[in-house]
């Protein structure tokens, strides 16, 4: 007897029996599941870990409207998941990748959850618009791809979020930085230095976004533009949030990064965060820091904060027609302060080096680093001095003082 036609038969039975029931709640579903499976006289055929998978995959099926996925949702500890098509699922605990050992048993029962999650946000996946990008109201970030574009099946990955969110003594708790480096990036950051962070996909970037943000100062307005919601900032109180806007079937609606970024000018920002600089947006964020909005934030996708710069270059040629020099000229005026981030072997995430923008001449970026990984893992200070200083004294010397102590004023 093969399992699918075991389970199609046992769905249809337990179906059956919750339409006759009034109210049941789970703990009687999964007692009408069992009772269901044991009194089938093809339950002797399976072995007890294989009925016990039956039982989650029928009590998932009628009671969770995101089925076998409800479950590894609801796990505060589990942070991505990953489908690839119907028999392949793998999740992300405490850094590390694994197969999550049940399935879906076909190629329909994982595309009705995937048009599930759509309509929960008001959003639309077939065959004519075969790609999902979309956030879940709790913040999860949720990318489906249909199956006529999927070669091995329906593909969906989820990445979550917690509520809650580390600060900067939390990293420094984890190894992610260490302590000197951490005195140092909140004082830039409250000091108003433009700070760009780099980093590969899943490597801190948010994470680390939201620790700097804590030191912003209580009293300035800040607008954070993002691609799909993700920063925690409760503790800033003068704060506008704005998220882009997909458009709908027939291409209406589209609301972009660029023209949030736009729009925020006008809102009298004192900084400006934008979650994920991944287009031409890269314009728009360099003018807003060179326009009088310092302590802005951002981050983007790199291998190394010189690869970052090498990027945001591509970036801005292919949205505006400049030359070389001149774009990285205005990149050199707004970016100060490039840190990078990697997720090294084991799930751990590092910052690597933290590195000074000073200039750009005779066609290079001229950059020094303030701090650099060494060979035992942590993050030290290379000797070099911070060479734009105007704006620790511009809020007090006592920053610089604070600087000075660490050797990096």
């Amino acid at each position: 007897m093969e399992d699918g036609i075991f389970l199609l038969e046992m769905l249809e039975k337990v179906r059956g029996i919750f339409s006759r029931e009034s109210e049941v709640d789970d703990e009687a579903a999964v007692s009408i599941i069992r009772q269901a499976v044991f009194e089938d006289k093809r339950a002797s055929e399976y072995d007890i870990e294989e009925l016990h998978e039956i039982i989650q995959k029928l009590f998932f099926k009628t009671r969770c409207r995101l089925g076998i996925l409800q479950p590894l949702i609801e796990d505060k500890d589990i942070t991505e998941i990953m489908v690839n098509g119907p028999s392949n699922l793998f999740i992300e605990k405490d850094g590390k990748v694994n197969r999550y050992s049940l399935t879906f048993d076909s190629e329909e029962e994982l595309n009705e959850i995937i048009r599930n999650i759509a309509g929960d946000v008001h959003r639309e996946i077939s065959e004519m618009n075969p790609v999902l990008d979309a956030r879940l109201p709790d913040g999860s970030r949720v990318s489906g791809v249909y199956k006529n574009v999927a070669v091995n099946g329906p593909i969906l990955t989820i990445r979550k979020f917690s509520d809650s969110y580390m600060r900067m003594d939390d990293l420094v708790g984890n190894g992610t930085i260490t302590a000197e480096g951490a005195v140092l990036l909140e004082t830039l950051t409250r000091t108003g230095y433009n700070i760009f962070v780099s980093g590969g996909t899943s490597s801190g970037k948010t994470t680390l976004l939201n620790a700097l943000a804590e030191a912003i100062p209580k009293e300035e307005r800040v607008i954070v533009i993002e691609d799909s919601m993700e920063l925690k900032l409760a503790y800033i109180e003068n704060i506008v949030h704005m998220e882009c806007r997909t458009g709908n079937a027939s291409g209406k609606g589209v609301v972009n990064m660029s023209g949030l970024i736009k729009s925020s000018l006008r809102m009298r920002p004192d900084r400006i965060i934008v979650g994920e600089v991944r287009a031409g947006e890269v314009v728009e964020m360099i003018q807003a820091m060179n326009t009088g909005h310092n302590g802005s934030l951002s981050t983007g996708h790199a291998n190394s904060a010189a690869g970052m710069l090498r990027r945001l270059e591509s970036m801005y040629l292919m949205a505006v027609s400049l030359n070389s020099d001149a774009i990285r000229a205005q990149i050199a005026e707004g970016i100060d302060i490039l840190v990078h981030i990697e997720k090294l072997s084991g799930g751990i995430r590092r910052i690597t080096e933290i590195t000074e923008l000073i200039d750009y001449r005779c066609g290079e970026f001229k950059l020094v680093q303030l701090m650099k990984m060494g060979d035992d893992g942590r993050l030290g200070s290379t000797g070099n001095k911070l060479f734009h200083t105007r704006k620790l004294y511009l809020k007090g010397e006592g920053y610089a003082e604070k600087l000075h102590k660490y050797g990096f004023v």
